[in-house]
């Protein structure tokens, strides 16, 4: 078993969190638990903080302690000229610290855990808000989201067909290659046709709050369910007031939040209240649209430092080879 102990910590790469193939279904299950810890004052955490400095850039943090042991802190930024730089468009790193002494423990990639957790997210909600028997999904926004949110409703529902709506076409078109070497019927769509014949909708276009909304809620099939993980950017405003259940992640944060992303009228509860049965039966369609919350995070970076602590995974880093410059 590999571990940092005393004065070393476990570094994690990007590359070496994905190696340890974590199934989505087990970061869904872990995400849960996290609820009810939560609930039971068993896990604290503190609203998610963010920027927009500008240039199209987010920048946000996260910050979470569990009675397990960890104290997990989380920063990403959102750079949107980093293709044309060759490099990923999120980046960001995550701290897990001893949540008892303060003692470091691991240092970790974030992309990867952030486009997973971001999908297990959608996936609880999922469980409990779109029909079991979905067969067809949409995307609007074909990047990384879009990907994890494939894998994890692959996972949860008998998906057959896909429906791929972006701005990029070289993009779109190679997601739609990927989805269909997964053996599903993938092709491209205009917005509207991506919500009238989607049983499950994910939007995830790039955070910019200048983009004029073009999502209408009216063309959702009636038992349809959307995950938004785009701050509701594209949709039409008074839309959304056409669905049925809207849950979002965290009351808590939504009310901290300078920008709302829906009209807090509409909201039927958060994410905690879905799991611990406080939202009452849902009225479809359905929708669940999140920022992104320090729970989620804490989540799957405690799932994946167990389980690369079990398996050996990673590279334990000592203070002497720091010290010696080694």
């Amino acid at each position: 078993m590999t571990s940092a102990e005393g004065g070393s910590f476990l570094y994690l790469p990007d590359s070496a969190i994905e190696a340890l193939a974590i199934p989505p279904g087990e970061i869904a299950d872990a995400i849960e638990a996290a609820l009810i810890a939560r609930s039971e004052g068993r896990l604290h955490v503190t609203p998610k903080s963010a920027l927009l400095p500008g240039r199209g850039r987010y920048m946000m943090s996260t910050l979470a302690v569990g009675d397990e042991g960890l104290t997990v802190l989380k920063t990403v930024s959102v750079s949107p000229d980093n293709p044309g730089r060759g490099l990923p468009s999120i980046n960001g790193a995550i701290l897990a610290l001893d949540a008892e002494t303060g003692l470091l423990k691991a240092v970790m990639g974030a992309n990867w855990i952030t486009a997973h957790r971001t999908a297990a997210l959608s996936a609880v909600a999922a469980r409990r808000l779109a029909d079991p028997a979905s067969a067809s999904v949409g995307f609007v926004g074909c990047g990384v989201q879009a990907r994890s949110h494939l894998a994890a409703f692959r996972a949860q529902f008998p998906l057959q067909r896909v429906l791929a709506c972006g701005r990029g076409t070289a993009n779109r078109d190679a997601f739609c290659e990927e989805a269909r070497a997964l053996g599903l019927d993938a092709r491209a769509a205009d917005p509207e046709e991506t919500l009238r014949e989607a049983d499950i909708v994910v939007t995830s276009i790039t955070l910019d709050y200048a983009v004029e909304p073009f999502l209408d809620a009216a063309w959702m099939k009636p038992n349809a369910f959307a995950a938004i993980t785009d701050l509701c950017i594209p949709w039409r405003p008074d839309s959304l007031a056409r669905i049925g259940t809207v849950v979002i992640d965290d009351l808590e944060q939504e009310r901290a939040a300078e920008r709302p992303m829906v009209d807090a009228r509409a909201v039927a509860g958060d994410l905690t209240d879905l799991v611990t049965g406080r939202v009452g039966e849902p009225t479809q369609p359905a929708a669940f649209a999140f920022r992104g919350m320090a729970l989620g995070d804490h989540a799957a970076a405690a799932l994946a430092y167990a389980r690369a602590c079990e398996t050996g995974a990673g590279l334990v880093v000592a203070d002497s080879a720091l010290d010696s410059g080694t």
